[in-house]
């Protein structure tokens, strides 16, 4: 699933077209994603201007002129293309072939500076979702009433990271990817952080000491590197342009189970936690 730097890229490759820009029409070829379309979702959104396209956590947010706002999630195999639109194209990319437009289960026609394109939402697994809510009442919606402070922001130093995490028995790895300790925060990004501040994911969430700023640190680092290579591409993501993330060339230890950590040449170890895989160096993270 897109985790902080796959979403951030996408917004980024997106904003340039869609803010400012009027919706004209909304075409649905099915009534549901992962769950059904709000009630009358293309009739709301049709005549409403796009004020801005923002993220929160893995999700990203458009505030429209009608006072609601559309908010989006990629799920595991969704894409966003402007396939005749103009684009942005931060971070490293590699070309990947076209999706197929069967999966094409939205069509948003939109107007901006006296043209006007398209926005197609892709997804062969419909794991992703769209819903309307009222702008003002985004903090306290089903999606983000629970969801901890955002990293790369101000708000997120590594007392607050200390604060989320105290008395928790569970391991640092399970606890990280809770999306109330921070927003955004997967599989993927975790266990590279955990080794960038020589952490073990075995160790109680609660019991790190002065090595919270470490991690903290570590935290931040590996998402602006991840938004600067365009995320990491597994299988599915892709941004606005077609294109994929190129961080997973730059993995220490994600997926990289028997190869050699890149500090210390000790193969890298697999474990699950969770029901989710954990990499790590047993040598280095403790």
């Amino acid at each position: 699933m897109p985790e902080l730097p796959e979403v951030e890229t996408v917004r980024r490759g997106l904003a340039p077209a869609l803010e400012g820009a009027t919706i004209d029409a909304v075409k649905l070829a099915r009534p549901d994603l992962r769950i059904p379309f709000p009630p009358e979702f293309s009739r709301r959104l049709e005549g409403a201007r796009i004020a801005a396209l923002t993220r929160r956590g893995k999700y990203l947010v458009a505030p429209l002129s009608t006072g609601e706002s559309l908010i989006m999630h990629l799920g595991m195999t969704g894409r966003f293309l402007l396939p005749n639109g103009p684009i942005e194209r931060p971070g490293e990319f590699y070309y990947l072939s076209p999706p197929d437009p069967a999966h094409s289960h939205v069509v948003f026609t939109l107007r901006s500076g006296g043209r006007r394109f398209e926005l197609v939402y892709n997804d062969a697994r419909r794991f992703g979702l769209m819903d309307l809510v009222p702008s003002s009442a985004l903090r306290t919606s089903r999606h983000f009433a629970r969801m901890g402070p955002e990293p790369l922001t101000p708000e997120f130093t590594a007392g607050v990271l200390a604060a989320g995490l105290a008395g928790k028995t569970m391991s640092i790895k399970v606890a990280l990817l809770d999306q109330r300790v921070a927003a955004g925060l997967g599989n993927i990004y975790v266990c590279e952080a955990l080794h960038a501040a020589g952490v073990s994911p075995k160790r109680a969430a609660g019991r790190l000491g002065p090595r919270i700023s470490d991690l903290h640190a570590a935290i931040c680092s590996v998402l602006e590197a991840g938004i600067a290579a365009g995320g990491s591409t597994l299988r599915d993501f892709a941004a606005a342009d077609g294109r994929t993330g190129a961080f997973q060339e730059r993995f220490a230890v994600y997926d990289r189970e028997g190869e050699p950590c890149p500090a210390c040449a000790k193969p890298v170890r697999r474990i699950v936690q969770a029901g989710r895989s954990t990499f790590y160096c047993s040598a280095c993270q403790r």
